[in-house]
């Protein structure tokens, strides 16, 4: 197959690349209407060649070929390719995956950035090997009319190769951030300076002249997006108002367009015209049907529109309203009474705009092109960076083990969170020399993470997020770490369906098909729910008494009787209360003011915390291979307290955790970092997606499955009242230690979390320094 090459005024640099080429495929033309796509590539043209590779046009040449476009006033390329149009699909797509080959040959192009805008063009260049692959989904385009029947798969193809997605407003990102691990969102912005003029005098666009009345502008293509009922019903209601349609028609055609004597069609309009219609106009329109097409724009008019000084009237589109329904300039009509409404409040703004400007020109001051793509090209260098070869891998060192010189002044068992805090506080704080040493061959604990073999960070013993409402503990652990902001959420699989937990009124919307729309109605729904229960003295007595029977099968049940190797009627009340309802929509797992993931993984915070010089470390080792008389004046015990004392009075019952690791060969595993399975009939209890804990950007992903068992390390003390009394004889042996103080999960037999740990190490702590303290005063 033969390829020509046709040129209309070619510009190719000839200049050698500072950063890699840049080619953005586009279903839009470059010259069509000037938006997003044009916004940006303008912009990246100042360091980089740029490309703009369009849709095929049909030819009726016997041959495809190439034609290059160069317009004024920019550096962009933009490529026409050109195919007969009597080819089948196969050979067409073979045609364009040919041309774009030709394209990167003829201007020497090694490794360009792929730019996408529509996936349907990602089947022709997937073969070629990128710099980087950037997916900007400015819109949910298979919701469009006449949309490919194939776009979605494509579209699931392009986000998993893509090494950076973005979105073109916040509900476009909803929609799809469970797809990528490395998506953001971008809503509209705005050139300021140029819509500005729109305020400072701009005679208005002359064919505005003989239009009479108050008028009432719309610009921007028209097509299925526009409800066309609403503006026949504005343009009945209001005679006296004109109504002015600026731009061109598209997939409608001339007879489905609203006829009226006050709706004037003007056509299509140069973008540095726009100001001068804007400058006439009273108020400007954006009359979207709410339909699929509509369902996750993020109009780049809305802004605009704002920075000329225009109050806005606009349908209850979904970005629209969150983004500025809040602002008086802007007025929300959701029929064709309230849109005129609007309208008419609009227009008594119009008079008033010293009012409402203030409040607008606030909302608009950060939301320039110049930063979007700013944070854009920061975002695309960090990808382009993540693929050079040569890179090392981040790795974490190996803790500081040296030589065993007795005497130290303390021996600490246990390297986890309790044990490493007080080693921690002890050498830095109080000037002890300490031993640290843990049977396992690494610092951190059950939080211990780690790069795997496909360089991912993962936990090894299950997911560990750090939630806390303690500002001492947040501000003593940041001395070794800083964090990345994270609210976890888990979802709950019953059968197909994945639904929020905590149950809020998402889960029971969802579960039931219901809309309740208050707190008050999710209250009254789980009261008509609960069962009276007095007293309540289990597990199962207090989320029945909550939630009622039917609820505490489907979700509570079978996962506490995986976990716990018993049923929520043998288990004390306090393990159901870590499991609260909720009557709001917060589908957020933790409540806690600070919520993070420390930044850099938990293993370097614990690697921070003991480089200290009167810190030794034994890795590996047993606390009963290391104890000896004179290793130490006093020891910190933070294992089990049962074994401690070798089971004297019988074992502590635990459970145990069995974790089985997968790497899979795709971007994205589940939706949120953890789904629990209460079906009795899954073995596991729950998967874990690592990257949604850490924020790592990888091309694959690392899940793990955790299966609750009876044997192993122990994990979690079982709360039931003979286990309690069980540890009460302990810990009366442990009171009679003088010379050892036990602290920890293990140590003390209670279900703590992270911070909960820290916070009774650093009291173990404060505790042990002043009975030094009162011991030495006494002693003088």
């Amino acid at each position: 197959m033969t390829a020509l090459i046709k040129a209309s005024d070619v510009v190719v640099a000839n200049s050698p690349d500072t950063e890699p080429p840049l080619i953005c495929l586009s279903h839009l033309r470059w010259d069509f209407v000037l938006q997003r796509p044009q916004h940006l590539m303008q912009r990246f043209a100042g360091n980089r060649r740029v490309f703009f590779f369009e849709e095929y046009i049909p030819t009726d040449h016997h041959l495809p070929y190439l034609e290059y476009h160069a317009f004024d006033g920019t550096e962009v390329v933009a490529v026409r390719p050109r195919v007969p149009h009597w080819w089948n699909e196969a050979d067409r797509e073979t045609a364009l995956a040919r041309l774009f080959d030709m394209l990167l040959k003829l201007n020497r192009i090694s490794k360009p950035v792929l730019w996408f805008y529509t996936p349907m063009m990602f089947g022709m260049v997937r073969h070629v090997e990128p710099s980087a692959v950037v997916y900007d989904c400015m819109d949910e385009l298979a919701n469009f009319r006449f949309a490919p029947p194939q776009l979605q798969a494509l579209e699931a193809e392009l986000i998993e190769r893509a090494d950076v997605v973005f979105t073109g407003g916040q509900s476009l990102y909803e929609a799809k951030h469970h797809r990528h691990d490395n998506i953001h969102p971008f809503p509209s912005s705005v050139d300021l300076d140029h819509f500005g003029k729109a305020r400072s005098g701009l005679p208005a666009a002359p064919d505005l002249a003989a239009i009479p009345g108050r008028l009432l502008g719309y610009y921007g293509v028209i097509d299925e997006r526009l409800d066309l009922d609403l503006i026949a019903s504005i343009a009945a209601a209001r005679p006296d108002w004109s109504l002015v349609m600026v731009g061109p028609v598209a997939k409608l055609r001339a007879e489905d367009l609203p006829r009226a004597p006050n709706i004037h069609y003007l056509g299509a309009r140069p973008y540095e015209d726009l100001p001068a219609y804007l400058a006439g106009w009273d108020v400007a329109l954006m009359p979207f049907a709410i339909n699929e097409a509509t369902r996750f724009i993020s109009p780049t008019k809305t802004p605009e529109y704002l920075a000329a000084g225009k109050p806005v009237v606009s349908t209850p589109v979904a970005d629209v309203v969150r983004s500025y329904g809040d602002l008086a300039g802007v007025c929300i009509g959701g029929d064709a009474a309230a849109f005129v409404a609007g309208c008419e409040d609009a227009l008594h703004l119009a008079d008033k705009p010293a009012e409402w400007l203030p409040e607008v020109d606030a909302k608009l001051a950060g939301g320039s092109w110049d930063a979007t793509f700013q944070r854009m090209d920061a975002l695309l260098t960090e990808a382009v960076d993540r693929q050079k070869p040569g890179l090392p891998p981040p790795s974490f060192p190996a803790p500081l083990v040296g030589a065993r010189r007795p005497p130290y002044d303390v021996l600490v068992v246990g390297a986890g969170f309790a044990g490493s805090v007080l080693a921690e506080r002890l050498a830095a704080d109080a000037g002890k020399r300490v031993l640290l040493c843990d049977r396992r061959p690494h610092v951190g604990g059950n939080a211990y993470d780690h790069l795997d073999e496909a360089g991912i960070l993962v936990h090894r013993y299950g997911p560990h997020i750090f939630h806390s409402n303690s500002e001492a503990v947040v501000a003593y652990l940041s001395r070794f770490t800083e964090w990345r902001p994270y609210e976890h959420r888990v979802l709950v699989a019953l059968g197909e369906r994945l639904l929020p937990m905590p149950i809020n009124r998402t889960t029971i919307n969802r579960l039931y098909d219901m809309d309740l729309s208050s707190e008050a109605e999710m209250r009254a729904f789980l009261i008509s729910r609960a069962e009276t229960i007095d007293p309540i003295r289990t597990s199962r007595d207090v989320v029945v008494s909550q939630v009622g029977e039917e609820l505490y099968r489907l979700f509570f049940e079978g996962y506490t009787r995986k976990q716990w190797g018993l049923d929520a009627s043998q288990l004390d009340k306090s393990v159901a209360a870590r499991l609260p309802t909720r009557e709001t929509v917060d589908d957020r797992y933790f409540l806690d003011r600070f919520q993070a993931m420390p930044l850099n993984g938990y293993t370097r915070l614990f690697e921070n915390m003991l480089d200290h010089d009167r810190i030794r470390i034994e890795l590996g080792v047993d606390y009963q291979d290391v104890k000896s008389p004179t290793i130490a004046t006093h020891t910190i015990f933070t294992g089990p307290i049962d074994e401690y004392f070798g089971h004297r009075f019988g074992a502590l019952p635990y459970r145990s955790l069995a974790f089985r690791h997968e790497t899979l060969d795709r971007r994205r595993f589940q939706p949120v970092a953890v789904v629990n399975y209460p079906d009795a009939a899954v073995p596991y209890t729950r998967t874990t997606e690592y990257k949604h804990l850490t924020g790592q950007v990888h091309r694959k992903t690392s899940i793990s499955y955790e299966t609750p068992q009876a044997d192993g390390d122990p994990y979690y003390p079982i709360p039931r009242p003979e286990n309690e009394a069980l540890y009460r004889r302990y810990a009366d042996l442990a009171a009679e230690c003088r010379d050892v103080t036990f602290a920890g999960r293990l140590g003390t037999y209670r279900y703590y979390n992270m911070d909960q740990v820290v916070g009774q190490a650093l009291a173990t702590y404060r505790r042990l320094t002043q009975t030094v303290r009162e011991a030495a005063a006494v002693e003088a």
